[in-house]
């Protein structure tokens, strides 16, 4: 074997050779030794109480922890830990501390959310170190911990020490002082914060609670630390005063941020509590290591993918360009990617392993492990075999100690078990990820330029065979690493992928679970979450409203983009040889674009107009203006002779990301993949439109400086009997079994003298938006759900411009 490249940072500074010396120091006995009248200057103290003379607990505390530190050994300290039942395997200096702690507040009690053992860190937080599951260590963390109510047992060793006196003041529970949270301790010292909308709970509630927490409560955002939204103030738009917020740069976060700020004792990151940032104009950013956002999200569109599926040779090893190909051997592909995300440890790591064949070479075998973005602390080797044997021997023994589990059950018969602190693999299928196989921007033009499609239309299928649309998707959602094919991923990931979400969905309808127990059970799912979906930024998912929109919606794209993958394959050579015309073909539709002189043309763009508000991106808002318009007919989707068969048919619109357009035309529309009471999936597992476009371009808008996108046009059949709704059904599973037709009744409706028929028969809701009589419910717009996907056809893709308003925009001739 030989070892071409190896890279680890594990060297140990100054500061550690110091510690190292001090510890080797103290594991001979005793901690250094000092003058006999310091030994005893606090245990001959006559007031009984307070060592220092005085009253304060933190002064009294501090001198206490000097004594214990002078006057106990390595061994006394572990022997006072274990006999209070205490954990006993941190580094000398975190039992110090421990040590010190047991012995003034008392011995702590087991953890309340996974019963293990609570230890002491430098910042004097109490953590634990147990899991909460074996995808997950235990998140519990607070400065004021529980306690056990017995004495504290002291081993004779103690007894006989120069400060046994001292330590048996605080032996007995009812003489022990109780730890008071100082002003620097409380969550909130120091902080304005600004409340808005309706939370749970009422604003002068949490102005108290924050007074309590040290801070204060403005009633403007001016010199405020952050603002509080409730989540429905994001879907309504917001009003001034979180427009002022975004203006300034100020944090705007979620109700939970006050919640586990006071229940941790601590304030928690802003950053994982935000709920605007990517309505941002600049859009949401991949925070990599430390960067600015704005910078990570350049780097990450222009990071090239390392590695596009089952057989692709990972870009770092540069063994590609010598011919290098994934080693196969009896059917099984030695390349494996994996992922760990353990919010309780903050970890969030990638693995790769692949072995490789060269001409005229050994066997390489390539090993990484590291961060995304951080290439130059990961730990990275290339080596050559001459043994294939042995090569393959040492593959399978690095499979077992990533995972805990053996190779070949995996790769034959995909038989994995996570287990506690081990990667779990990201099962990659065998094609090319749409981010390396689509066109990319010098492709285009040239692939353009032989179609023979009609120019609008290649245009358009230029749009979604380019890797734009699925660069910047993925990059939305934090779904982007360039380590690992996101897009190119075996059904059975998916439907994993699928079944947690489900399962967990299931589980937040009958929990009763509040508080830390409540908090614990969303950092599982989250770290299970995103270790199957490897993400840029892992956050902690407090809600339903960051559940629909990091799991939910990010499922529904990643599993779009994965059959655009699928349909566009390997476009990167061929591109004089009309691919684009080869994939439209694979689309198996029709697709012509409207004349602008059409009936159907001037309907569209009347409905367009008529139900369309602005969106508003900070205190900017954007109209819509149709730029082209077509007409679709697909193999995958009733015709519309037969869609007019069935009963109660109309007309309406679907908002959808640009991304996930080629698997709607190819495969036609799937329903939600779950239930939760917020908009789009409030009616279970159905396929959820709008009589509204506003309502669709909240999903069809990209990003200002991306003003193109689409929205679709479909013709819905809501079955004999329709049922309405103003509140989120409890019980939508009865619904997706029915499968009648469902209308949620929105704040906003249109007119409905103003409707009309298109084609004798399908209706068009096409009217002015106007105050509805449900001012309280939890829809902007009307939503109408369908169970059944032959029950729905895609009639027209509408191609609009989102273009600021109030800015006149003049096209130049060239000269």
């Amino acid at each position: 074997m030989k070892v071409h490249e190896t890279r680890s940072h594990a060297h140990m500074s100054g500061d550690e050779q110091k510690k190292g010396n001090l510890r080797k120091h103290k594991a001979e006995g005793k901690l250094p030794e000092v003058e006999q009248s310091q030994k005893k200057a606090k245990s001959e103290n006559d007031n009984g109480r307070s060592v220092n003379g005085g009253g304060d607990v933190a002064s009294e505390y501090n001198e206490f922890c000097k004594a214990v530190e002078e006057n106990l050994s390595v061994d006394q300290i572990k022997e006072v830990l274990e006999i209070n039942g205490q954990e006993c395997s941190a580094p000398e200096e975190t039992l110090l501390a421990q040590c010190q702690d047991l012995l003034f507040y008392g011995a702590l009690a087991k953890c309340p959310l996974c019963g293990g053992s609570l230890i002491c860190d430098k910042e004097k937080r109490f953590i634990c170190g147990g899991e909460i599951s074996e995808w997950c260590s235990c998140v519990f963390s607070t400065k004021n911990p529980p306690r056990k109510e017995d004495p504290v047992k002291i081993p004779d060793s103690v007894m006989n020490s120069a400060i046994s006196d001292l330590i048996k003041k605080h032996q007995d529970p009812k003489s022990r002082p109780k730890r008071e949270l100082g002003s620097a301790d409380k969550p909130f010292a120091g902080m304005m914060i600004s409340l808005m909308g309706r939370l749970t709970r009422t604003h002068q509630y949490w102005k108290k609670k924050i007074e309590r927490n040290g801070g204060k409560v403005s009633n403007t955002v001016h010199g405020a630390t952050c603002l509080v939204v409730s989540p429905a103030e994001r879907e309504r738009g917001g009003t001034s005063k979180m427009v002022e917020a975004m203006e300034q740069g100020l944090p705007v976060v979620s109700e939970a941020w006050l919640i586990d700020s006071v229940e941790k004792h601590e304030a928690q990151p802003l950053e994982a509590y935000d709920v605007v940032s990517d309505l941002s104009v600049e859009g949401k950013g991949i925070p990599w290591d430390k960067q600015d956002p704005s910078e990570e999200a350049i780097e990450s569109l222009s990071a090239e993918l390392k590695m596009y599926g089952k057989r692709g040779v990972y870009m770092d090893t540069k063994l590609e360009e010598r011919g290098g190909k994934i080693f196969e051997k009896d059917g099984l592909l030695y390349n494996c990617a994996f992922s760990i995300c353990d919010l309780g440890k903050g970890r969030n790591e990638y693995c790769i392993m692949q072995m490789i064949t060269v001409p005229e070479s050994n066997l390489n075998m390539y090993f990484k492990r590291g961060k995304v973005g951080d290439d130059p602390n990961a730990e990275e080797r290339l080596e050559e075999w001459e043994d294939e044997e042995a090569a393959i021997k040492e593959f399978a023994r690095l499979f077992e100690e990533i995972t805990g589990n053996e190779f070949e059950p995996w790769e034959r018969e995909k038989k994995i078990e996570k287990k506690p602190h081990k990667f779990f693999p990201v099962d990659m299928d065998d094609g090319i990820e749409v981010r390396s196989g689509a066109l990319g921007l010098r492709q285009l033009g040239v692939a353009s330029a032989h179609c023979k499609l009609d120019s609008f239309v290649a245009n358009f299928i230029k749009v979604l065979c380019g890797q734009e649309i699925y660069k910047y998707a993925l990059m939305e959602l934090g779904l982007d690493p360039p380590d690992l094919p996101m897009g190119m991923l075996t059904d059975i990931h998916l439907k994993r992928c699928e079944e947690v979400l489900l399962e967990f969905v299931e589980k937040l309808k009958t929990t009763k679970e509040t508080g830390q127990k409540a908090e614990a059970m969303w950092a599982d799912f989250s770290s299970r979450w995103f270790s199957l979906m490897h993400t840029t930024r892992p956050v902690r998912l407090h809600d339903v409203h960051e559940l629909a929109d990091h799991a939910a919606s990010a499922f529904e794209t990643v599993r779009d983009i994965n059959t655009a993958s699928r349909l566009i394959g390997d476009m990167r050579g061929d591109t004089l040889d009309d691919p684009l015309s080869d994939r439209y073909n694979k689309l198996g539709c029709k697709i012509s674009v409207l004349d602008k002189e059409s009936e159907d043309y001037k309907m569209i763009v009347k409905y367009l107009e008529t139900t369309y508000e602005p969106v508003k991106v900070s205190d900017v808002e954007y109209g819509a203006s149709v730029q082209n318009v077509f007409a679709v007919e697909s193999d995958a989707m009733p015709s519309l002779d037969d869609i007019k068969k069935l009963p109660n048919k109309v007309l309406l619109w679907c908002g959808s990301r640009s991304s996930n357009l080629l698997r709607h035309i190819y495969k036609g529309f799937l329903p939600a993949v779950c239930s939760l009471p917020v908009p789009g999936y409030m009616f279970g597992r159905a396929i959820v439109c709008s009589d509204a476009a506003a309502e669709a371009a909240r999903y069809g808008f990209t990003a200002v400086d991306r003003p193109e996108g689409f929205l679709v046009l479909a013709v819905a059949s809501l079955g004999e009997e329709v049922t309405e709704f103003t509140n989120p059904p409890e019980d939508t599973k009865t619904l997706e079994e029915k499968k009648n037709g469902v209308k949620g009744l929105g704040r906003k409706k249109t007119e409905e003298s103003e409707h009309f028929m298109w084609r004798d028969d399908i209706k068009v809701p096409c009217g002015r938006l106007v105050p509805s009589e449900h001012k309280d419910s939890p829809l902007e717009y009307n939503e109408y759900a369908v169970y059944d996907p032959k029950q729905t056809s895609i009639r027209f893709l509408v191609e609009v411009k989102y273009e600021e308003k109030g800015t006149e925009i003049i096209d130049v001739e060239p000269e």
